[in-house]
């Protein structure tokens, strides 16, 4: 019997350099790979969103909109994909309405046709402003539903976030598993209840290889009627990566489906990636083993990368397993959020200071309050009542919607750091104190060209030229195995 089609969509320059380099790759390292990720037949590519706008403000100095602007003259055929985390856009401040739709103009100006917004709780109200300015300047808009393990994140609760997405005017929805939780037990009745929901829009899967789970996983998935699925070139899957687009190509294929996906150009790209990261000294996609303990403390990989780091100057390396304990019972007393930007960080932060502290709870950053008060949007579980007194100090919650709370922006930002020479510019000095917002401005034009030539014998050439220290050398042909 003939199976319906899958189509993919393509992460490797935006989610698994993110997981795996640090969101290192500049755009430079896109030159060679862009084009021809172009000529594959993905639905689209992700580009920028989250921490790769963060970091190319902050450490690469390059301008994001320019990003934008460039890899469209690059990808001609193919839409490029901007995720935003519905009202905090890019970073981990919530920002007022008319900032938001800003944004979604400047999108869709600097060249991206493709929007994947999703807020970090769950909540729809903070997807209302962000899914309207969307769809208003024409933007295909794909709404993220954020998958997490709880007693109160039931099939019956994604079942009814779906509704409340689809009801905003999506054009699409997609299960974001950004800790890899999924199981081929839960899409059995997951993603039939959310597919029910979701009516004739297509479905999205988005998940990460933290349990090794993953690439099973999305096979399964599609079986269950999972319409599209985001994946990586072999060289940056797995890991806290995504599927191998090549070997989840291959095994869905198998299975009787049709995907449309020329995997040449991807296998171009593999070889390019892999020439990059031995350049850069950047690590490879690896098969992790399956872990139980992560489905307690649910944090993403690179979280507990950075923690570890964090830890060593202070003394503390040997309490990670420490942490990570307190942070799944953190969790539990704040209601479950989901382990996802912005609220990773602030569980983890909370789980460093009970453990570091004298007494659970006597320090509580400014972020956690504000949470807890309901300023960030809707807590899905109910928190201890003496927890809450001792967050909240006596300060009453709102059940306001959070942009509600939030003064229009615009006119005073061109009062008090103006005058802006774009809008471009604007919302960089609305996302960036001075400090990072000069500096990107000082750097100038980002410089697109990368030491990788077109042939194997150029980029030999090209590398043995940046080695002064090499007086002559010796080139030696293989033709059939023989010198």
């Amino acid at each position: 019997m003939s199976k319906k089609t899958v189509r993919l969509v393509d992460v490797t320059l935006r989610d698994a350099p993110q997981c795996l380099w640090a969101t290192r790759m500049t755009t430079a390292m896109m030159a060679d790979i862009a084009p021809r990720l172009d000529r594959a037949g993905f639905e689209a590519i992700d580009l920028v969103g989250g921490a790769v706008f963060d970091v190319c403000v902050r450490y690469l100095r390059e301008d994001p909109w320019e990003r934008m602007r460039i890899l469209s003259s690059w990808v001609t055929q193919t839409p490029l994909i901007v995720m935003t985390r519905s009202q905090s856009l890019f970073t981990f401040e919530f920002f007022p309405d008319d900032i938001v739709a800003l944004t979604a103009e400047r999108i869709f100006a600097n060249g991206i046709r493709y929007h994947t917004p999703y807020d970090a709780l769950n909540d729809m109200r903070n997807m209302e402003v962000p899914v309207r300015a969307a769809k208003a300047v024409g933007l295909y808009t794909a709404g993220g539903v954020v998958y997490t393990l709880s007693p109160v994140h039931t099939d019956e609760y994604y079942k009814r976030k779906t509704r409340e997405l689809v009801a905003l005017g999506v054009d699409a929805i997609y299960l974001k598993d950004a800790s890899g939780l999924l199981t081929p037990e839960r899409v059995k009745t997951l993603v039939p209840a959310i597919k029910e929901a979701c009516g004739k829009l297509p479905l999205h899967l988005h998940s990460h290889c933290l349990t090794g789970l993953a690439p099973y996983t999305a096979c399964g998935a599609v079986e269950l009627g999972v319409d599209v699925v985001h994946t990586a070139t072999s060289t940056l899957a797995n890991g806290a990566s995504h599927p191998s687009t090549e070997w989840f190509t291959h095994n869905i294929r198998r299975a009787g489906f049709d995907v449309p996906i020329d995997l040449a150009p991807v296998e171009e790209v593999a070889e390019r990636l892999r020439y990059i990261a031995k350049r850069e000294d950047k690590p490879l996609g690896d098969i992790v083993e399956y872990d139980r303990f992560h489905y307690d403390h649910q944090m993403p990989g690179g979280m507990i990368s950075n923690l570890k780091s964090q830890l060593a100057p202070l003394g503390l390396s040997d309490r990670l397993p420490q942490v990570l304990e307190e942070a799944a019972r953190v969790r539990c007393d704040l209601g479950y959020p989901i382990i996802v930007s912005p609220f990773a960080q602030f569980v983890m932060t909370q789980a460093v200071l009970n453990v570091v502290g004298k007494e659970r709870y006597a320090t509580v950053p400014d972020e956690v309050r504000k949470y807890v008060l309901g300023h960030y949007g809707e807590i899905a579980g109910p928190i201890d009542p003496n927890i809450f007194d001792r967050i909240t100090k006596g300060a009453e919650p709102t059940t306001a919607r959070p942009g509600d709370l939030l003064e229009p922006a615009i006119a005073r930002l061109r009062r008090e750091r103006g005058p802006f020479a774009s809008d471009d510019d604007l919302l960089l000095a609305a996302f960036y104190a001075d400090k990072e917002y000069k500096a990107l401005k000082a750097a100038g034009p980002i410089d697109t060209k990368y030491p990788l030539a077109s042939t194997p014998l150029a980029t030999l050439l090209k590398e043995v030229a940046l080695r002064p220290q090499l007086k002559s050398f010796h080139f030696v042909q293989r033709s059939g195995g023989s010198k």
